[in-house]
């Protein structure tokens, strides 16, 4: 798959058998790519990314390196399950950086949305380049380029968490799945065995819970959202809205308001949730969830997450509202 163009022949990647016929082609045509060198790919945990490790595994095994760098800004158990999936199930050959400390502190004090995504984006380009530059006999680097990024872009996917790679690094690129379309990625994945709720993540910004925890980020409300956003991904689970909804999540403004726990008068953030459909993000309708559910998330939400002593919920459809705060 050279081109950049579709072929108007090429059959819809719709089932198993279907995925089948591509993956052990795309595996052909890798090893004839690759040969005998390495190919660097910077592993998010997001579909694309995660696609395309495990269909460059299956070609080319121990000659992948896969940089994974957990900025701290991720939802809750994404970078364990990075581990466990191509660490330790698929053995991959994975570099895990734990660079929490260096984001949060870069970020400590800064409210402005765009400061913040500037300095998420250059940071992780800053780590990925250094963890690059300690490896040698790298000649290719994998991305997860897929068709609808070569047709509202110039066809270079920036990098899943953030945007953007170093620019010197002069790498021949490795695309497998640039031709596909999300849906058909997303059945490549799970014939390739990866799990179903990583191949149906659901779409996480750039600069990840940074954009959600609103304002200057604190380490002790960013606790707070992760675990908040994990509780109404797992009633949403629970209770058949995750495959219903197009994306979900929590947001934690940074002010407080009065509450009362134990019979005592105490101040706590707001956790918000939104809950959207669209089929194209220009546009956004508000998914109606279910009073009694509401009502469950909310206890569940006020009475585990310290800190937190209100749930709301954001009804504005987009426009006149984005769908992400920030």
């Amino acid at each position: 798959m050279s081109s950049n163009v579709r072929p108007e022949t090429m059959e819809r990647i719709t089932n198993k058998a279907l995925a089948e016929v591509f993956i052990e082609n795309q595996v052909k045509e890798i090893r004839e790519q690759v040969g005998d060198k390495k190919v660097l790919l910077a592993l998010s945990g997001g579909v694309d990314s995660s696609v395309v490790a495990a269909l460059l595994i299956k070609a080319i095994g121990k000659q992948l390196v896969c940089v994974h760098v957990n900025h701290g800004l991720m939802r809750k158990g994404e970078s364990e399950q990075v581990i466990e999936v191509f660490g330790k199930e698929l053995d991959a050959n994975l570099i895990y950086v734990d660079a929490t400390d260096r984001f949060l502190d870069l970020l400590t004090d800064v409210s402005e949305p765009e400061k913040k995504r500037k300095i998420i984006g250059g940071e992780f380009i800053k780590v990925f380049d250094e963890e690059a530059s300690k490896l040698e006999g790298i000649s290719f680097l994998a991305q997860g380029t897929i068709y609808p990024d070569i047709l509202e872009s110039d066809g270079v996917k920036a990098h899943h968490n953030v945007g953007g790679l170093p620019e010197d690094m002069q790498f021949e690129l490795v695309e497998p799945v640039k031709l596909l379309f999300k849906d058909e990625v997303r059945v490549v994945g799970e014939t390739l065995g990866l799990p179903h709720d990583m191949v149906y993540r659901q779409p996480f910004p750039g600069p990840g819970l940074g954009v959600r925890c609103l304002g200057a980020i604190t380490r002790d409300r960013l606790h707070a959202l992760r675990e908040a956003d994990a509780i109404l991904r797992e009633e949403f689970d629970k209770n058949g809205l995750a495959g219903k909804v197009w994306q979900y999540f929590v947001a934690v403004p940074d002010f407080k308001s009065v509450g009362v726990r134990d019979g005592k008068r105490y101040e706590g953030w707001a956790a918000i949730i939104r809950a959207v459909n669209t089929t194209d993000a220009m546009t956004a309708t508000i998914e109606e969830i279910p009073y009694p559910l509401i009502h469950h998330i909310t206890d569940r939400i006020t009475h585990e997450v310290d800190g937190i002593n209100r749930v709301m919920v954001d009804v504005t459809p987009k426009p006149v509202g984005t769908i992400e705060f920030e």
